[in-house]
Order: C-alpha cells, then sequence, then structure tokens
C-alpha cells in the first residue's frame, strides 16, 4: 500500500490519500473520546502531537498541536499507524460510530435545498481537496445571513475566513440572491 501526502493551506493539518476510499460520509474527530467511535481515528489519537483526525471520503486528514512536534516527525508513525489499519481490514467505526450529525435534518425550503445542492456540487468538492469539508448549519430567510461548519483542515485555518467570503459567499450571493452573508459557526 502506498500512501501519499499533501499540505494543505493550514501548516498544522497534512492531507493522507491511501489510494483507496476512507469515509462513505465525512467525519470530524476534535478530541481523543471522539475518536473512541473508530479504531483508526483512536490509533491517530495515540501519536503524541495529534490533535485531529478528519475522514474525507478517500483521505485523511490530521492536526498536529501547533507547538508540537513537526511534520518530519509525525509523518512517519502516522504513515504507519494509516497503513497498519487498512492492511488489518479492521472496520472504519465501531458499531454505532457511522453517525455524523451534519446539522438540522427535516424538510427542506426551496432555498435551503438551493443553497445545499450548490454546496454538495461547488463548494464541498473544492475544499475537500485542500483536506476540508464544509457543511450547511442554517439560514435565516429573514437576514439573508448563511451558517456554515468548517471541518477537517478547513477549521482553524488562518484562511478560512477568506475562502469563506472571497469564495463561497460571493459564489452564494450570485447564484442563492437570497444570501447577503455568510458567517462561520464554531
Amino acid at each position: 500500500m502506498f500512501i501519499q501526502t499533501e499540505p494543505t493551506p493550514n501548516p498544522n493539518v497534512l492531507k493522507f490519500l491511501p489510494g483507496r476510499d476512507v469515509a462513505s460520509d465525512p467525519r470530524d474527530f476534535v478530541n481523543r473520546e471522539e475518536a473512541a467511535a473508530s479504531p483508526l481515528a483512536e490509533a491517530l489519537f495515540d501519536v503524541e502531537g495529534v490533535t485531529g483526525v478528519f475522514f474525507g471520503y478517500d483521505y485523511l486528514s490530521v492536526t498536529r498541536e501547533a507547538q508540537g512536534p513537526e511534520w518530519s516527525q509525525l509523518k512517519a508513525p502516522i504513515l504507519a499507524t494509516v497503513m497498519d489499519h487498512f492492511v488489518s481490514g479492521a472496520p472504519l467505526f465501531r458499531d454505532g460510530g457511522v453517525a455524523d450529525a451534519a446539522g438540522p435534518q427535516g424538510e427542506d425550503n426551496e432555498i435551503v435545498a438551493e443553497i445545499k445542492q450548490l454546496l454538495d456540487s461547488r463548494i464541498r468538492p473544492a475544499v475537500a481537496q485542500d483536506g476540508g469539508d464544509i457543511l450547511f448549519d442554517s439560514f435565516d430567510e429573514e437576514s439573508g445571513v448563511l451558517s456554515l461548519r468548517m471541518r477537517g483542515a478547513c477549521a482553524g485555518c488562518p484562511s478560512s475566513s477568506a475562502t469563506l467570503k472571497a469564495g463561497v459567499e460571493q459564489m452564494m450571493r450570485h447564484y442563492v440572491p437570497e444570501v447577503t452573508r455568510v458567517e462561520q459557526v464554531i
């Protein structure tokens, strides 16, 4: 098994591409307790300096401590952990660990459905290239404010606010005129 790595715009996050599908639904683990749902995420949190793990469709992103070990020290143990997991054939999630709340559920009105479709077709694939994900949180029809969640490499990235304002907000306002502003939910 050959695993490639790619830098992300966030210097504390590195993207790992195992050359196979990782997760059918992206999943973020921001602490050791959440990682207990996945043997791989839990093993990655055992690597000293790892503070976050994100499973994308065909990649995973690992977040390191900002003042912790450098990537040159972390890369080998992370690669070994990922390779051991996939070679073993172990499941990605323990029983009951697959579900991930991706925001409010229920019947979407026409505007929200249009926003979600635009996110899924144009924005999420671009954000995934940088090792992250972006999810719909809510839309206030009265004010036109769209709230989104950033995950993976995008959460805490220095350029995430620029991505939201310059990229996502402009695209949303162009295609969905009801959107007046885009905000990040933390």
